[in-house]
């Protein structure tokens, strides 16, 4: 499947853009392509110039007085027509440099944004940047009554999965499971664990490798299990093979309802660990705000946690300072006080460094 691509040049002048220069300068260059022009002018505030060829593509050309110009090419993708826009950009690269007689600042050429292809390569990171992954393939896409589920094949991090646009995790990505399991200073042996989401399945199977006495995951969706079973063996084994094992079970269930009945039972855990999503899914009607949520989650897991045992969960990008102070605001709020700490690890897939937390309960005085 052919996709459209659009390709940027920008040129940093030295010194203000002489546009009916750069017009004439470069006008020789369109015109061999058999493009049409079309100019737009404004006293103060430069040019912009329209080129369109025959086949559909066009370029725009904005020259603004104070020595930016900016080049954008869309085009449909094929291999032909691709060199006949690298040769276009080359040429344009080079004129410019000519007509500025060497007093360009920068010259930016980024690859081309391919777009309406067959496969997403694009996805923001949490800090809101784009990245461009090396994904080749998709593996798996399909919509549960809770969420979209994608399982896209990077030539450098593996399978990843991707919920509701959301990077959840790939294959390469050890780092995550093992910092929101405590970075190996907790001891799980013989211990009982509360995982909440986790439905890739990671945290459960290098749990399951410290022998504890028992682990509870509770996850929501069975497709996201379904997915991650078949097509993420590498992060999850055969864990979730079969919802129960010698030392773990897997629920399929809304996690709030759960918490509650373990807090009314009065069951408690050593851990706790809440690898929900980043969305909020639930079949509760309590959520009137992220925020909320989290506050809800954070005073249920605290109920069911034992005096001395251990919360932990991520937290954010390290960029997002706003958010991560909003969250620590919520540990202040809980029906309990609580002590936290914090680490920050870089997570592979994420292109980014993220933010953990391990949250107590203060010692009875």
């Amino acid at each position: 499947m052919a996709a459209a691509r659009h390709s940027t040049l920008d040129f940093m002048l030295g010194a203000k853009a002489d546009g009916e220069t750069i017009l004439k300068g470069l006008q020789s260059i369109f015109q061999e392509q058999g493009m049409t022009e079309s100019v737009h002018t404004w006293q103060d505030h430069g040019y912009l110039a329209t080129y369109i060829n025959k086949n559909g593509s066009f370029a725009n050309l904005r020259i603004y007085p104070h020595g930016l110009v900016l080049l954008d090419l869309q085009s449909y993708d094929g291999d032909a027509q691709g060199k006949e826009v690298d040769s276009l950009l080359n040429k344009v690269e080079e004129r410019m440099k000519e007509l500025s007689q060497d007093s360009t600042e920068r010259v930016k050429r980024l690859p081309p944004i391919v777009r309406g292809g067959a496969i997403d390569r694009y996805w923001p990171t949490a800090d809101g940047r784009l990245v461009e992954y090396d994904i080749d393939e998709v593996v798996y896409d399909e919509d549960s009554p809770y969420q979209n589920i994608k399982i896209l094949h990077s030539k450098q991090f593996g399978n990843i999965l991707i919920l509701s646009g959301d990077v959840n995790l790939a294959e390469s990505d050890l780092a995550y499971t093992r910092a929101i399991m405590g970075s190996g200073k907790e001891d799980y042996t013989g211990k009982d664990v509360l995982i909440l989401g986790g439905g890739d399945g990671g945290i459960l199977c290098e749990i399951v490798k410290l022998k504890p006495k028992m682990v509870t995951m509770v996850e929501i969706d069975q497709m996201v299990i379904d997915g991650c079973k078949k097509y993420m063996r590498k992060t999850c084994g055969d864990v979730l093979d079969n919802l129960k094992g010698d030392c773990y079970q897997v629920l399929i269930e809304d996690c709030i309802p759960v918490l509650k009945r373990y807090a009314k039972e009065g069951r408690e855990f050593d851990y706790v660990i809440n690898d929900l999503t980043a969305v909020p899914i639930s079949t509760s009607p309590e959520e009137d705000s992220t925020w909320e949520f989290l506050r809800l989650i954070l005073d249920l897991s605290m109920k069911v946690l034992k005096q001395n045992g251990k919360y932990f969960t991520q937290g954010n990008c390290v960029n997002l300072t706003e958010a991560l102070s909003l969250y620590e605001e919520q540990l202040g709020r809980l029906y309990c006080p609580v002590e936290f700490s914090k680490e920050t690890v870089c997570v592979p897939s994420y292109l980014e460094l993220w933010v953990f937390y391990t949250v107590w309960k203060k010692a009875k005085p």
